[in-house]
């Protein structure tokens, strides 16, 4: 990798928005902008709107001469191949083989990833893991990512799909999770649709109980006003985040057990109710770890800005071949 080339392309494509970026080497992002995801019915459409909003900014600081590469994180982005597979929540179906497309058209190495191993990435590169070799990133937001860093390498499994820990079954035969059809996953309850869910769920079990939150239509109830009302001393609310924390301990408690990691980072929009979630996350995940695992963990906050994480996140990739284990 020659010295000249300072800056990454990074893209986080997501089921509405696609965001990308021009990235410096020591992680500034010096421009970004976003395109719909959702607005083309077959990639190469997609790639093209890309291409005419992307192009300009890479020209802007001296074209793709100081471009180490393109990463990109994506749902179900395989590292291996640099194919999106069968992504429930993008319009294009089956596999699509999304790095070499974007190689081509840009001329420009590309590699891509899950957006949760992507936050992983950006984590060790610009964040605050930067010297921790054994980690997890949890991102809790609509659902429930992760990523998994085991001596410095991301976990990635011989086909490239490890660390869906969002996944994972923590109450068999629990709440159905609608685009999976599985019952009982920790993205079901410990996502921002799972806390809302679960406040449907108490305020229909106890119709005679008092709550700020019955002043909300079922549209009208996010994880958002759940917070605002536990803020303002809401028992029901309170006791959503109690419950939210105690099943996200819990299998936090399994994945210690599982890499006895330095590090767990939490990310993402619900880590915004800060203690009301932070504390019984940490209560029952302490409560469950055998004594050789306990008060040895770090339970922390990203310290990336989350507005600019995915992007960061994808352009960590390229700056060395990221470690694997496979």
């Amino acid at each position: 990798m020659s010295k000249e080339k300072e800056y990454a392309v990074g893209i986080d494509i997501g089921g509405t928005t696609c965001k990308f970026g021009v990235v410096s080497r020591d992680g500034v992002i010096i421009t970004q902008d976003r395109i719909p995801s959702n607005a083309h019915e077959v990639v190469e459409d997609f790639v093209d709107d890309l291409y005419e909003k992307l192009m300009p900014m890479i020209e802007k600081v001296g074209g793709i001469k100081n471009f180490v590469g393109i990463g990109m994180g994506a749902p179900n982005g395989n590292f291996y191949s640099g194919t999106i597979e069968y992504a429930p929540n993008l319009k294009w179906k089956g596999i699509i083989p999304i790095a070499d497309i974007i190689s081509k058209k840009f001329g420009l190495a590309t590699k891509l990833t899950n957006d949760a191993n992507a936050a992983a990435m950006g984590e060790m590169i610009y964040g605050c893991t930067k010297t921790i070799k054994h980690f997890i990133t949890i991102t809790l937001g609509t659902g429930v990512g992760s990523g998994i860093v085991i001596d410095g390498k991301i976990v990635l499994g011989h086909d490239g799909f490890a660390g869906e820990l969002g996944h994972t079954i923590i109450r068999p035969g629990g709440r159905l999770h609608k685009s999976t059809h599985m019952r009982g996953s920790l993205e079901a309850y410990a996502s921002a649709t799972g806390v809302r869910e679960t406040a449907i769920e108490l305020l229909t079990e106890h119709p005679e109980e008092e709550s700020l939150l019955r002043n909300y239509s079922i549209n009208e109830l996010t994880s958002e006003t759940v917070y605002e009302c536990a803020m303002q001393g809401d028992n029901i609310a309170n006791r959503i985040f109690e419950f939210t924390g105690q099943l996200l301990g819990e299998s936090l408690a399994n994945f210690i057990m599982f890499s006895s990691p330095e590090a767990i980072v939490l990310f993402g929009g619900l880590t915004k109710a800060g203690d009301l979630l932070m504390k019984p996350t940490r209560r029952h995940m302490e409560a469950n770890l055998l004594p050789i695992f306990q008060n040895k963990v770090k339970l922390i906050f990203s310290e990336l800005k989350e507005a600019d994480a995915a992007i960061l996140g994808a352009s960590a990739l390229v700056w060395d071949i990221p470690p694997v284990i496979r």
